[in-house]
Order: structure tokens, then C-alpha cells, then sequence
């Protein structure tokens, strides 16, 4: 462990032995031609990810007591390309689920889209305007299990409908758990994605809102996935899309799950803004 001040998104020893193994097995398959082990420990890289995606903060704005910012984003891009994000996040997720005595992999999911502003210099060909929501960026699309945990996310253009969105949600999910026979969706989504959940064995229900309903009422067991939604809303990368790639926006998804997920396991906890 560095010998700096933590930082409060720091991993904990209790939490990097969730992630290191992960770290370290890449790390085994990565050797150095010339058996140099690196300038930076694995675990700061993974700190200077965390605090980013819990602070928002630009590349050239982390702090000088972490790795610099080239050796940072190399490892980000390299764990997204490769997948280490998506390993090391779906470890955790099956142990939690074990933990709250459920079957490593779930039988039912949520769905749901999310549409967020786009920073400025995010490339136009990847974004769109959500007309429903007046939002020009990017539509955040989740699979979520009854614990609210990501079972697969995808990003797509604000423009695409939810339609675009279910059918590729309900792909990654066959993909991934194909102990999966349910999803629950809202009226966004149509008949479309019912005839196209048949074709993986999911049984598609679109929950339709009691007409007498007013303002804001919570669905039986749909509402998950808004928790979901709200919870990484702490994570200020999040907030608005600044990544020029779509791969990236899902990246930060998955490690700011791992950050929730870490700190669940080991039953510790992260300020918030609104903790007084």
C-alpha cells in the first residue's frame, strides 16, 4: 500500500483482496519482455480509477500523489479492451449474490434506459436527442438483478429507441446468464422486444403503470433498477457522458459497481454529498 494519505474511494486491504487476485492473474499473463514489473503498483492504478469515477475529474486533474495520468488511462483501456473490467466486476457480483443467499447467477432481470447529457468533444456520430426527454448525449441501458446488481449495460446514441436498447440488453444477458427466463421492462418498451426475448427463452413483461397513479410510484420489483440508476449518480463520471467512446462509458459503469460492490461485501461505506 502507498505510503500517501488515502483517499476516501481508496480500495481497503479487505477490498483490494477481492480485486487483486483479478489484478494479479492479468498481471501473470503480462509479463514484461524484459522482466521489468512496472513503475506503478496495480493497486494505486485501480485507486486513480476509482477516485476518478467517484470525482468526475478530468485525466490531467488527478492528484500528483497518484500514477500519472498515461500510465492511468493505459491500464483503463487496456482492462476495458480486454475485459478485466467485466471479470473482476462479475467476481464480485456472484459473491454478493451468494452472500444474500441467491444462486450465483439470477433467473430474473430488469430493464431500463437512462439518457444523459454528452460533454462537449464527445464525438457527434456517437450520440443522438432522446425527442421524449429532450436530452442530447447518450442513453445508458441496464440489466439489473433483484439485488439491483449490473448484470450487462450497454450505450447507445439518446436517439436509439428502447426497442434497439431491450434487444441489445437481452442479447448481453443471454450471453452472459443463461439462467435468465424472465425480464420486466416499462411501457418504452414494445412488442418487439417480447418477440425477441422468445428467441433466448426470456419471458418479456412489459409492466404497465396503474392509470390512476399520479406522480412518481414505485413498481414491485421493476423499481430496482431506479435505485440503481440513483446509486451511481454518486459517481460523478457518471453524471454527465465525457467519453469519446461508448466501450468507455460502460467501463465506468462496471468499476463504479465494483466500488459499490467491494464496499457491500466488506460492509464499509463512502460519503456521499449528502452525508452532512
Amino acid at each position: 500500500m502507498s505510503m500517501r494519505k488515502p483517499y476516501p474511494s481508496d480500495v481497503t486491504d479487505e477490498q483490494w483482496e477481492l480485486v487483486g487476485p483479478v489484478i494479479t492473474a492479468w498481471k501473470a499473463r503480462h509479463p514484461s519482455v524484459s522482466g521489468h514489473q512496472g513503475e506503478y503498483a496495480m493497486r494505486e492504478i485501480v485507486n486513480a480509477i476509482l477516485y476518478q469515477n467517484r470525482t468526475g475529474c478530468q485525466w490531467e486533474f488527478l492528484p500528483h500523489d497518484m500514477p500519472p495520468p498515461g500510465a492511468v488511462k493505459y491500464y483503463f483501456y487496456l482492462w476495458r479492451d480486454e475485459g478485466t473490467d467485466q471479470d473482476i466486476h462479475d467476481l464480485l457480483r456472484w459473491q454478493l449474490r451468494e452472500k444474500r443467499k441467491r444462486l450465483a447467477d439470477p433467473s430474473l432481470v430488469v430493464l431500463d434506459t437512462q439518457s444523459v447529457h454528452a460533454a462537449v468533444g464527445v464525438p457527434a456520430t456517437t450520440t443522438g436527442r432522446d425527442a421524449a426527454k429532450r436530452v442530447p448525449g447518450r442513453k445508458r441501458c441496464l440489466a439489473v438483478d433483484v439485488l439491483g446488481l449490473v448484470i450487462d449495460c450497454v450505450v447507445l446514441p439518446a436517439s436509439a429507441h428502447d426497442n434497439t436498447a431491450g434487444i441489445a440488453l437481452l442479447d448481453g444477458v443471454a450471453e452472459q446468464c443463461d439462467t435468465v427466463t424472465k425480464a420486466l421492462v416499462d411501457q418504452g418498451f414494445k412488442k418487439k422486444v417480447v418477440e425477441h426475448g422468445q428467441n433466448h427463452g426470456i419471458d418479456v413483461e412489459i409492466v404497465e403503470r396503474n392509470p390512476d397513479d399520479r406522480g412518481f410510484v414505485p413498481q414491485v420489483k421493476r423499481w430496482i433498477v431506479e435505485q440503481t440508476n440513483g446509486i451511481l449518480m454518486f459517481y460523478r463520471r457518471l453524471v454527465r457522458d465525457y467519453e469519446h467512446r461508448p466501450a468507455s462509458s460502460r467501463s465506468r459503469v462496471l468499476w463504479a459497481m465494483t466500488s459499490v460492490m467491494s464496499r457491500r461485501l466488506t460492509g464499509t461505506t463512502l460519503t456521499s454529498w449528502r452525508t452532512a
